[in-house]
């Protein structure tokens, strides 16, 4: 199966790759490294904004859900690691860490910029092959998906 074209990824494609810096110990995150896990994959617009921290500790807070199913979950947006972790250390820590895409080059490959360039709230279920079981990009920015349909979605790419 061969990687969807930027930007027109969707369930069935196989996941575009993709190294970026981001939070916690580990420094660098690929997610072909993954292989072998369900990977969630979380945009979101901005840090500290009332949206994001609003999902963001929504989905930490309830993250016992996605351990459960052994999913690793991610979040990606195009701020610096610098600001991620001025944003997460503001909000108590978060249990995944966040990533930075800094030019937005993930979020093109995955289809989620905006008109004005602005990351679209996106979520992409990967499963343990590297295929994208789900995938949703919101057309607004001021919902997101609730923590059991994302669990849901994991179950299902099991």
């Amino acid at each position: 199966m061969a990687p969807a074209e930027a930007g027109t990824v969707r369930v069935g494609d196989l996941a575009p790759d993709f190294t970026l810096p981001g939070t916690r110990e580990r420094g660098t995150y690929t997610l072909s490294e993954e292989r072998g896990h369900v990977v969630v994959l979380v945009f979101y617009p901005g840090d500290d904004t009332p949206v994001c921290t609003l999902q963001l500790r929504t989905y930490s807070d309830d993250f016992g859900h996605f351990d459960s199913t052994g999913a690793v979950v991610w979040a990606l947006s195009p701020q610096d690691v610098d600001s991620h972790n001025r944003f997460s250390d503001k909000n108590g820590g978060f249990k995944f860490p966040l990533l930075a895409d800094t030019d937005k080059e993930v979020g093109r490959l995955y289809g989620v910029l905006g008109p004005v360039g602005f990351y679209r709230r996106s979520v992409f279920v990967i499963d343990a092959d590297g295929v994208i079981r789900y995938a949703h990009r919101a057309l607004s920015g001021l919902t997101f998906r609730p923590t059991e349909e994302l669990v849901s979605a994991v179950a299902a790419a099991r």
